[in-house]
């Protein structure tokens, strides 16, 4: 079952998910443009997936249904994404052919944010984050907590090990800086991050990771690793007071981070 990332913007990537018919599953297409040519070559959009409401995610919507009128859209139920969709929640399931997404709600990053967790029996099975959780990093804390956001990370990090992670952006070389400064001692760390210079040199994309790899490098989702609690110990001259503090710090300390 064939996964596209498709390029978008300066560094989204639209992810398509399509069966040996060609139809496919569209998820977060901010730019209508990409699908339409992708469509050219083939691809048969059968629904679409928003994560959040942002323009870079669900920008394209209206190019979209003006090419396919009465295309389903499943979306978080938020009044800033352009309508008609069908507003699905916690633990819905979507089924469309032989496909089944489960929704799981991960606000942080917006208050609305979910990601799509495929259920059906395949020999390999997709995690569609949106901008909550990255390789090697997370989403800004836009309009969530950092409660909030720890608590959705946690609830990724919790899923099957086999799924992988496609998410909205190719953040991954950029995290790496960072998540080696914290975290410098990993060894599947940096052999993570050879391997994304390499893809990258070669023009592929880094996505989509396993789940199993974040859990080993991604310090957003090791939070309670002594490794990470050291070097936030060591920025910040005491220890943070409980798990949520850690995380807001580390988030504050990537916010700020220049490599």
């Amino acid at each position: 079952m064939p996964l596209h990332a498709i390029p978008a913007f300066e560094d989204n990537y639209i992810w398509a998910l399509a069966d040996e018919e060609g139809d496919a599953i569209i998820v977060d297409p901010g730019d209508a443009a990409p699908v339409l040519a992708a469509a050219g070559d083939g691809l048969r959009p059968l629904a679409v997936f928003i994560t959040h409401h942002h323009p870079d995610h669900a920008g394209g919507l209206p190019a979209l249904r003006e090419r396919w009128p009465g295309l389903p859209v499943y979306a978080p139920s938020d009044e800033r994404i352009s309508g008609p969709c069908q507003w699905v929640g916690e633990a819905d399931l979507i089924q469309l052919k032989g496909w089944q997404f489960k929704v799981l709600e991960v606000p942080g990053h917006t208050r609305s944010h979910i990601a799509m967790v495929q259920q059906d029996p395949a020999p390999v099975r997709h995690l569609f984050t949106g901008d909550t959780l990255f390789s090697l990093g997370c989403g800004r804390m836009f309009e969530g907590t950092a409660s909030q956001m720890l608590q959705s990370l946690d609830r990724l990090a919790a899923l099957p090990a086999d799924l992988r992670v496609c998410c909205g952006h190719e953040y991954t070389l950029a995290n790496a800086a960072f998540a080696l400064t914290v975290d410098a001692g990993n060894q599947a760390l940096r052999e993570r991050t050879e391997e994304a210079k390499i893809m990258r040199r070669n023009g592929q994309p880094t996505l989509p990771t396993p789940l199993s790899l974040e859990r080993q490098t991604n310090p957003f989702l090791r939070i309670d690793d002594p490794a990470i609690r050291a070097s936030l110990q060591q920025r910040l001259g005491a220890e943070p007071g409980d798990r949520v503090q850690a995380f807001a710090e580390l988030r504050r300390w990537k916010d700020g981070f220049r490599a």
